[in-house]
């Protein structure tokens, strides 16, 4: 048991390498808290405490940089994030007219952001060219449109 609590630090470091790869392929900040928690065990026993009392600081450590410091972390890391839609998620709800007469099989509009895109119609009712329509969603490379009412144009 002595040989054990004398090289524990050779332990606490592996702990807390392992604990810090884990931590960069994850970038959750729970390994980085879990190795930081190492470190204080590691910290423990440098300063002659037993092995018990080692993991006992390195869990309470752990905990309560957990609870308490990982949350805020977090927070202020995504505070910049953009929650914009983009791709084709953008296109959802964009307005555009029909250039080509849509139908349940095919069509062409011209988007509002200027793109052009394949098109159809849910139902059997066509749409004409130049009629306003709203992307309702996009299938691959094909639109599926409604028609604007005239309070959107």
């Amino acid at each position: 048991m002595e040989a054990i609590e004398q090289y524990a630090w050779i332990g606490w470091l592996a702990i807390i390498a392992v604990f810090l790869v884990i931590e960069m392929v994850s970038g959750e900040l729970t390994f980085l808290m879990l190795g930081v928690g190492g470190a204080f065990g590691l910290g423990a026993g440098l300063v002659g405490a037993p092995i018990w009392l080692q993991v006992i600081v390195a869990a309470a450590a752990a905990v309560a940089l957990l609870v308490f410091v990982r949350p805020p972390l977090l927070r202020r890391l995504r505070r910049g994030a953009d929650d914009r839609a983009f791709n084709v998620d953008a296109l959802i709800g964009l307005a555009g007219v029909v250039t080509e007469t849509v139908t349940a099989m095919s069509g062409r509009v011209k988007l509002a952001n200027g793109d052009s895109w394949s098109a159809r119609v849910r139902g059997d009712r066509p749409l004409a060219p130049q009629t306003p329509i709203r992307v309702e969603s996009i299938q691959g490379a094909t639109a599926f449109v409604t028609t604007r009412s005239t309070e959107e144009n």
